[in-house]
């Protein structure tokens, strides 16, 4: 593709389908507001930057690889088998519903062999054979709750989903999880698969950050995660990158949008 070709790219409709977020830096912290444009080598079906956005799980692992609460607020077992889950009380889904724990049965029940609401915030779950993991795996973005008509309750809904691999998030305000992420007003991610595109994208301005395996076709100053020789992730100076970005998973695990923002 010649560089006139790949301009036009970014000029047409399809780009518009693309760019802008926020996030953090070890050296500056996020602001609130603008655009937070994401390039990424393909798109996978579901995006897990789109999940991590748009929906939430009951517990996240953050970057540090240290568990957290997330729609979950504590979780009990005496034999790993038999587990009690607590859930916060002001998590709304994006279409102003409740997240009780009749809702997260709703959305996840085929997928344990029994789960149960024992009233609005405590839920009742009994696993085949002992796992004292279950907190962990409950980070998995495969296990996100989902609403009514699948709406999620993550900072981000969703605006727009194109089959070329875009999509369009507007920030969700007020949250229950402000100051904690979604520093982005909205998120675009556009799938990019050559490399060389993604670059020239990212050099000349038409996205913040790209999933790049090399430096190649680079010039200038950027952000490289984990490291300028080994890149997985590169990000223009404006972007504010976390302190640690997770390793266990690509994209910063799925929640690049969520903790990523502009300066």
């Amino acid at each position: 593709m010649s560089r006139l070709d790949r301009r036009a790219l970014f000029t047409s409709g399809a780009a518009a389908a693309l760019l802008s977020a926020a996030g953090m830096s070890a050296q500056a912290q996020p602001r609130r507001g603008g655009t937070l444009r994401i390039a990424v080598q393909r798109r996978q079906a579901p995006c897990p930057i789109e999940l991590g956005a748009c929906y939430e799980t009951l517990t996240d692992i953050g970057a540090d690889g240290v568990l957290r609460p997330l729609l979950a607020t504590r979780w009990d077992s005496a034999d790993g088998r038999n587990w009690q889950i607590t859930l916060r009380d002001d998590a709304l889904f994006h279409d102003g519903t409740p997240v009780t724990a009749q809702a997260v049965v709703d959305s996840l029940a085929p997928r344990f062999l029994y789960l149960s609401a024992r009233d609005d915030v405590t839920l009742d779950l009994l696993l085949p054979s002992v796992s004292p993991n279950l907190p962990w795996q409950l980070a998995d973005l495969s296990l996100s709750v989902r609403g009514p008509a699948d709406v999620g309750s993550g900072f981000y809904r969703l605006k727009d989903r194109s089959a070329g691999g875009h999509f369009l998030a507007d920030r969700v305000t007020p949250h229950h999880r402000d100051g904690e992420g979604g520093w982005a007003d909205r998120v675009q991610v556009v799938a990019i698969p050559n490399a060389a595109v993604r670059a020239e994208a990212l050099r000349d301005g038409h996205v913040d950050v790209a999933e790049l395996p090399a430096r190649e076709g680079l010039r200038g100053r950027f952000q490289y995660h984990p490291s300028e020789t080994d890149a997985a992730l590169v990000a223009r100076l404006e972007v504010a990158v976390p302190p640690r970005v997770s390793d266990h998973a690509p994209l910063d695990g799925g929640r690049l949008a969520e903790r990523w923002g502009l300066v």
